[in-house]
C-alpha cells in the first residue's frame, strides 16, 4: 500500500505529512487523520494504513510542524508512565501555542490539500482524530460544515469548549470516549448538544478504558477498545462517503 510523506503548503510555512492510499490506482474518499500529542510514529502509520486499506486515501498532518518536522519530540518505543514526566514538559507548550486561529488556519490548509491529491475523489470528506487530534478534528468539522461528512474523535476533549462549539456541525458524528474522561453527568450535557445541533450521531463512554485507549504504544492500550473503535468509524464512513 503506498505510503509516503508530504509537505502541505500552510500559511506558516510547510506542514510534513504522512499519506496512505489504496494500491491498484483510482480515486478514493479523503480521510483527514489527526494524531494524539506524540504526533506521527509507527502506531500512527499502523493505524493510518489499517483505514486506507479500506478504501480510503489518509491524510496524517504533523500539527506542530511550527516547532519542526516529525518527530518533533522524541519518543521511545512504548511510551509508558514513567517517561511521561519528562515528554509533558516539552509538549505542553506546543499545546498551549496551538491556538484556535492556528487550528483553524491549519485546516483551511490540510483540507485544500487532501482535496487537490489526484488519489482522492471528488465529494465531501472525512475528518477523525485522537486524544487532542479529536479536538482538532471537532473544530476542522465546525469550520467546514460543507465539506466535512463525517466526524469521529475518540479520547477527545470534544466538550471542553462548551456546546456553541458543536452548534455548526453538520456532519454525521461518533464520539468514543474514555470512561475516565468524562462523567456520565457530563456525557449527558455533550449529548444534549448534539441533539441541539441536529445532527446524526453516537457518543457513548468505552467501558473500562483510560485516555488513549486506541495507542497500542502506551500503558492505556486496550484491544478491545480498539477493536470498538474500528466498529463504530467504520461504519460511519461507509454510511457518509461515497466509493467509486
Amino acid at each position: 500500500m503506498p505510503t509516503k510523506m508530504l509537505q502541505i503548503p500552510t500559511a506558516d510555512g510547510q506542514a510534513d505529512a504522512l499519506a496512505t492510499f489504496p494500491d491498484g490506482g483510482g480515486r478514493h474518499p479523503g480521510v483527514l487523520m489527526y494524531p494524539d500529542a506524540f504526533g506521527i510514529r509507527p502506531v500512527l502509520r499502523e493505524m493510518a494504513r489499517e483505514l486506507a486499506g479500506h478504501g480510503y486515501y489518509v491524510l496524517v498532518p504533523n500539527f506542530f510542524y511550527r516547532h519542526g518536522p516529525t518527530p518533533v519530540v522524541e519518543l521511545p518505543e512504548h511510551i509508558g508512565e514513567e517517561v511521561r514526566p519528562t515528554l509533558f514538559p516539552r509538549l505542553m507548550p506546543m499545546i498551549e501555542a496551538h491556538t484556535t486561529e492556528r487550528v483553524l488556519s491549519d485546516a483551511d490548509a490540510y483540507l485544500k490539500f487532501l482535496t487537490a491529491q489526484p488519489e482522492v475523489s471528488a465529494g465531501p470528506v472525512a475528518v477523525t482524530g485522537y486524544c487532542i487530534g479529536g479536538l482538532l478534528a471537532t473544530r476542522t468539522a465546525a469550520a467546514h460544515p460543507g465539506r466535512v461528512a463525517a466526524l469521529a474523535a475518540f479520547h477527545g476533549p470534544v466538550g471542553a469548549e462548551g456546546p456553541d462549539s458543536l452548534s455548526k456541525l453538520t456532519a454525521e458524528v461518533h464520539f468514543g470516549h474514555a470512561e475516565s474522561d468524562l462523567t456520565p453527568e457530563a456525557l449527558d450535557e455533550l449529548n444534549q448538544a448534539l441533539d441541539t445541533a441536529g445532527v446524526g450521531y453516537t457518543s457513548e463512554i468505552y467501558p473500562g478504558t483510560v485516555h488513549g485507549f486506541t495507542m497500542a504504544d502506551t500503558d492505556a492500550f486496550s484491544p478491545a477498545a480498539l477493536q470498538l473503535h474500528w466498529d463504530r468509524l467504520l461504519p460511519l464512513l461507509g454510511r457518509t462517503l461515497t466509493k467509486s
